[in-house]
């Protein structure tokens, strides 16, 4: 049984999702919508993601996908490409969390998305993929409005059409 992958993933209005290896926002309730949704699971980044974070994040198993063979961390599992990825996860769920080249990866081995559409556009280096909507269905959708920042976002969660 081929691994379940599933896009974990906030973008502004222009699918932006960071500038300069950073997020462009500060949107605390998303990350602990993240923390929820990922805690006791696989977790699977590039190795800019992870330098991004600076450390494993507690909870979950941290996979790192890197060009350089001899990268290592510790509470890290490194690998070369998103095949070796997969086959150390099986069969098991795993979230892919950034960045944009691995989104662009793994989008079209990818079952589910969960994304967090925030209401506003920020200055980005980089983009997550257009969403072909006639791949994936939406199948969940809540509203809420940051009242820290003045903008509202919502959580979307989509499957692909045809996968069950």
């Amino acid at each position: 049984m081929p691994a379940h992958l599933t896009i974990v993933v906030a973008t502004d209005t222009n699918n932006g999702i960071g500038i300069n290896n950073t997020l462009p926002w500060h949107l605390p309730e998303d990350l602990a919508h993240f923390k929820r949704t990922t805690s006791g699971h696989t977790i699977i980044m590039g190795r800019k993601t992870f330098d991004s974070i600076g450390r494993p994040l507690p909870n979950r198993r941290n996979i790192v996908i890197t060009r350089n063979p001899d990268w290592q961390h510790a509470g890290v599992e490194a690998v070369t490409s998103i095949a070796a990825a997969k086959e150390l996860i099986g069969n098991q769920q795993a979230f892919i969390i950034g960045g944009a080249q691995i989104y662009a990866d793994t989008l079209a081995a990818t079952d589910r998305l969960i994304v967090t559409k925030i209401g506003k556009s920020f200055n980005c280096d980089a983009f997550f993929p257009a969403i072909d909507l006639k791949e994936w269905q939406e199948v969940a959708h809540e509203e809420h409005h940051s009242e820290a920042n003045g903008f509202d976002y919502a959580y979307i969660t989509y499957d692909r059409i045809g996968q069950d």
